[in-house]
């Protein structure tokens, strides 16, 4: 089993929250997790018809025995949140709560645990999570197998794993969700998300494609950030004298899924593939997404592009102090792979305090202030 980092950061916060409720993509680990940091609770599986039927027809029955619980997939009882409410006002007793929608999640919560759950985020697999465990793959292997824990804890294909993944995605949580009557549109559509990885997000485009309305794609992809297959990256917005974009950019949460989606069936295509360089890119931002969720904080990234086509990858703010980084997959380093960063930070307005290059090649002293980082040492070496 695979250390995970957010092992400490849950067992700190139950010290002081009556609840812990983690939420993360279907097979992220967020049970194997659970169970193993509290194996003295009682477990109940939403999941499971006969314990949901017992949520639905008597839940007074699951809180009966006055022990801690843990209670996974909750947002498969809505009503069951109330009776955990009560449950949590009336004693000393934990619920550990889990789900992989946080849409419906995070609307039960505000309704009834508002101020007594702590809320945290368990993603796949980090480069740091696996390195810990020996796991050490070149970039190609790690676009290709991603980072479910599946395919490293039980040494599962890839490809078969996502295929099945996405096969069960779109058979259970999609028809939960959604009233679609022709799965196959809504696979075309997440098929062509995943060719626009690192584009800037655009329905209009996606809707000429699918033969969709620009509305029901919008509901459409609701549904894909809230069951963890697709986020946006948010522009940079400031009060600077530059016009900025305000279309966000499209990422999958896992980059291994997403080159299942374009037709990658092997690692030997990504060397090969012309969307390797934006499969990189985004295995990096979701990297970033995990460096901040493992440590119990929110997610504080961006991506600055002008509308004369500046563009810088990903910048981390922190208040008014802001590390910008360009990520490139290339294993040889170019002087021109600083230039974007180089014309932002004259930028009257922007405070760069870090400027940094992250690529395939080796970690070395930059020329101008820039760190010159191979990324595996970045997010492994903490």
């Amino acid at each position: 089993m695979i250390h995970r980092e957010l092992e400490k950061t849950l067992l700190e916060n139950l010290k002081s929250f009556p609840s812990i409720t983690l939420i993360g993509p279907r097979q992220s680990g967020k049970t194997t997790l659970v169970k193993k940091l509290f194996p003295d609770f009682a477990y109940f599986n939403l999941e499971n018809p006969d314990e949901r039927m017992i949520a639905v027809e008597d839940p007074r029955s699951l809180f009966a025995k006055n022990q801690n619980l843990i209670i996974d997939e909750a947002q498969r009882v809505p009503d069951l949140f109330s009776y955990i409410q009560t449950y949590l006002d009336g004693g000393k007793n934990k619920v550990i709560i889990t789900g992989s929608n946080q849409h419906d999640l995070n609307a039960k919560i505000s309704q009834s645990l508002a101020g007594r759950t702590a809320i945290f985020k368990l993603l796949p697999l980090s480069l740091n999570e696996l390195n810990k465990a020996g796991v050490n793959h070149y970039t190609d292997q790690q676009i290709y197998k991603g980072f479910y824990p599946a395919i490293y804890d039980r040494g599962q294909n890839a490809t078969i794993t996502y295929r099945s993944y996405f096969e069960t995605y779109l058979q259970k949580d999609v028809r939960q969700i959604l009233n679609i009557g022709d799965l196959a549109l809504f696979e075309k559509f997440v098929r062509l998300c995943a060719g626009r990885v690192g584009s800037l997000l655009n329905f209009s485009s996606l809707s000429n494609d699918v033969g969709v309305s620009v509305n029901t794609l919008q509901s459409w992809f609701s549904v894909l950030e809230a069951s963890f297959i697709c986020f946006r990256l948010q522009p940079f917005h400031a009060n600077i004298n530059k016009r900025l974009v305000k279309s966000s950019k499209l990422y999958f949460y896992d980059v291994g899924l997403a080159a299942y989606l374009l037709g990658i069936e092997e690692v030997s295509q990504i060397g090969r593939d012309p969307l390797k360089g934006v499969l990189f890119e985004n295995m990096i931002v979701a990297e970033f997404l995990k460096k901040r969720y493992n440590a119990g904080l929110d997610h504080n990234g961006y991506f600055f592009r002008d509308n004369n086509g500046l563009e810088v990858d990903y910048l981390a703010v922190n208040r008014n102090e802001i590390a910008a980084f360009e990520i490139k997959s290339a294993a040889t380093y170019q002087p021109g792979f600083k230039k974007s960063i180089e014309q932002i930070s004259k930028i009257e307005g922007l405070n760069i305090t870090s400027k940094n290059i992250l690529y395939d090649g080796k970690t070395m002293t930059g020329p101008n202030g820039f760190e010159i980082l191979n990324y595996q040492e970045y997010f492994e070496g903490e």
